[in-house]
């Protein structure tokens, strides 16, 4: 029998509740009672990431010319300047980063040594950011993506060589980073994005400007696969996206975009309104910031919608116009 207490009956047009189960329910019943079946993630597929209301974008490093320790932070889903969120454990720019819903890691870069250095902070917070371990091949100009639990760096220059290599943690914890596989081609200055099962590498630097595409499963180990073509070859830019469309923005005022669960090449999305080289994202909408024109260094934030194609629109400033920076967020389409 069950026991509960009945505040009222729902009539039409009514907007009460209705039954209130109150207390410890028991149910005798000679008809058939199913009980919804599957696991949290089968049933509340975005549950490893944050709603798109409330993801929140950071934004770290870089160079004004002088190299920064600099870690700003956005609501995705509003619009307004950047606010200060603390410091990196280790001024650098040129890093590539990688997050779950809960933590943020930065690696690699530029100080003005090459560096193996990983970081991390907790997202929702504020504050400095504290050591995590070392990357397998110290280099900069790398790129990074991830699932909710696997954080991926791929790509990258030593300072000597132009290198191929993939690396691999795991996000929750601290620890050095362990070979992944190869990227298809080794380059540079690349660009990421992922949704849960697969991280997608585009562009870089080969030493010439490539237009290539590249991808790996994010849960096991191995070198990574062609995909596809950019639709022009560039680098130094920056990847996002939504749990099926990963875009491409940057190097020139070019955004393209992919479905990543498929292969082929990629499709013209539309306009920035400057050239970026940072991007996170929502499970919604897509966010470029920073970068270089020649003579000018750029503050600007700039945010397009994934799912539609069109010209990105003005967001806001970062709290320093500032190039060679690098983001992620807690709500990007590799956590669901």
């Amino acid at each position: 029998m069950a026991n509960l207490r009945a505040n009222s009956i729902v009539g039409v047009g009514s907007t009460n509740a209705g039954v209130v189960f109150d207390g410890v329910t028991k149910i005798k019943t000679q008809n058939y009672f199913y009980l919804q079946t599957g696991n949290t993630e089968n049933r509340f597929p975005n549950f490893a990431g944050v709603d798109a209301s409330s993801a929140r974008g950071v934004i770290t490093g870089g160079i004004t010319p002088t190299i920064l320790n600099t870690i700003d932070y956005i609501t995705i889903s509003t619009t307004g300047n950047a606010l200060d969120f603390g410091d990196l454990f280790e001024t650098r720019s040129q890093s590539a980063s990688c997050s779950s819903s809960t933590r943020g890691v930065i690696g690699g870069g530029f100080t003005p040594s090459t560096v193996n250095t990983i970081d991390f902070i907790t997202i929702s917070s504020t504050g400095n950011a504290s050591d995590f371990g070392d990357l397998n091949v110290a280099r900069r100009v790398v790129a990074g993506c991830s699932s909710s639990t696997r954080g991926v760096i791929g790509g990258g220059f030593t300072g000597i060589t132009i290198t191929n290599t993939i690396d691999y943690i795991t996000i929750s914890s601290a620890g050095n980073a362990v070979d992944f596989g190869d990227l298809f081609t080794g380059r540079y200055a690349l660009g990421a994005c992922s949704s849960r099962t697969r991280g997608v590498f585009g562009g870089g630097v080969t030493p010439t400007a490539s237009n290539i595409i590249d991808y790996i499963t994010i849960s096991s180990t191995g070198n990574a696969s062609d995909f596809g073509d950019l639709t022009e070859a560039r680098h130094t830019f920056a990847g996002c996206s939504s749990s099926t469309r990963g875009l491409f923005g940057g190097g020139s005022n070019t955004i393209d975009y992919i479905t990543i669960a498929s292969i082929g090449n990629a499709v013209d999305f539309g306009d920035l309104i400057q050239v970026s080289q940072a991007g996170c994202s929502s499970s919604t909408r897509g966010v470029f910031g920073g970068g270089y024109v020649a003579p000018t260094l750029l503050n600007i934030i700039q945010y397009v919608t994934i799912l539609t194609t069109g010209n990105a629109t003005d967001f806001g400033d970062l709290t320093q116009a500032r190039s060679q920076l690098t983001s992620f967020s807690n709500g990007h389409g590799g956590l669901g």
